[in-house]
């Protein structure tokens, strides 16, 4: 049975009608540059997950570079952030003429360890950039501890995690300001590039409102430095018509992992630890194997498709180099990316393809 890691076009095909008929209406009404449309999914996100306000953004990697030029980021400050994940988690430090300072992961959450944090301040750390990965909470209340002692800024980056709650409170929330992408392989995908900013504080929010359009409240008056980081009319209007399934597709991603997790029984697998209180929205299912190349290549011969999130740390990327951070710096993070396999979990898996998945990997 031929099993895909994504296959996008499911969700898209389900959708069409919809989807075609939002923006037929944003292009009729020459909605291209923020407008109704994106204004109607800021509050409906909002609405639908419990923050006061959004402000959408044109990409994730944009909504991390305006979270660090709202926290006051820039040359001479230090931002601790993980080494174990997407480089944008990075691109928003460096962006703002700030250095990246790694700190090693938990070995069963992935998740950027609250002590490690405490070990890579200095007195120049001006912040943490804590990543949700793939759907995972990250232990805020240690790393907020962190954060208070050192007075640190925190953004939490919840790329993955959109639709996550950390002990009762959404992600993103928890921190001083809170990052999302709506890339098409998202839990809820724009048809294109998508973002979003949130803070509780209305000077952070304020301070972002204005970056993102040039600095800018009034047409031609510009208060600071900005840019153009707006989100454009038509993926405003596809989110507007895939929110209100964010909920179901949730509940099947849990439901997948649950059947793995109940399911795989192979030796020396090492499954990804749950938080009861803090659950996973399942972005990925990525576990470790200490054959995980031979495995992978075992699942491709059954036609089962992986991929490997991610293979190469962060501070082992060639950009980074000037770090100085060579190979053993970060012992754990290395060890997970050297043996990390993610199996597919998307809403459209059926029940005996989920099967044949599981028995795949469990006759290795």
């Amino acid at each position: 049975m031929k099993v895909p890691f994504l296959d996008l076009s499911l969700q898209h095909r389900a959708l069409r009608g919809p989807v075609l008929e939002a923006l037929a209406s944003a292009y009729d009404g020459t909605r291209f540059c923020l407008g109704a449309d994106v204004e109607g999914f800021e509050k409906a996100f909002a609405a639908t997950l419990g923050y006061p306000r959004i402000l959408g953004m044109n990409n994730g990697t944009a909504a991390l570079h305006v979270a660090s030029l709202v926290g006051g980021f820039g040359p001479g400050d230090e931002v601790v952030t993980t080494p174990f994940t997407f480089i944008s988690s990075a691109w928003g430090i460096s962006y703002a003429g700030a250095t990246p300072v790694f700190a090693d992961i938990e070995e069963g959450s992935y998740n950027i360890d609250p002590a490690r944090i405490e070990a890579a301040v200095t007195p120049r750390t001006k912040g943490i950039v804590v990543v949700h990965l793939f759907g995972q909470p990250a232990r805020m209340d240690a790393i907020l501890d962190v954060a208070r002692r050192h007075r640190l800024f925190v953004v939490e980056d919840c790329a993955q995690a959109v639709g996550a709650r950390y002990r009762g409170t959404p992600v993103g929330l928890l921190g001083d300001c809170g990052t999302f992408s709506f890339y098409p392989t998202k839990n809820l995908a724009a048809c294109g590039e998508g973002g979003a900013f949130v803070a509780r504080e209305d000077k952070l929010h304020l301070a972002a409102r204005q970056i993102r359009v040039h600095g800018s409240d009034r047409r031609y008056h510009h208060d600071r430095i900005g840019g153009n980081f707006r989100m454009d009319g038509f993926q405003g209007a596809v989110l507007s018509v895939k929110l209100p399934h964010l909920a179901s597709w949730t509940e099947r991603r849990r439901a997948i992992a649950a059947r793995y997790l109940s399911g795989i029984r192979l030796a020396d697998a090492r499954l990804p630890e749950q938080s009861a209180d803090s659950p996973s929205v399942f972005h990925q299912f990525t576990f470790r194997h200490p054959r995980r190349d031979a495995l992978r290549e075992h699942l491709a011969r059954l036609e089962v498709s992986t991929d490997l999130i991610y293979p190469i740390p962060v501070h082992l990327q060639p950009c980074y180099a000037g770090l100085g951070k060579g190979p053993g710096s970060f012992p754990v993070a290395e060890a997970v990316s050297g043996s990390c396999l993610s199996l597919p979990i998307f809403p459209e898996l059926t029940d005996a393809q989920i099967d044949w998945v599981i028995k795949s990997v469990n006759s290795f």
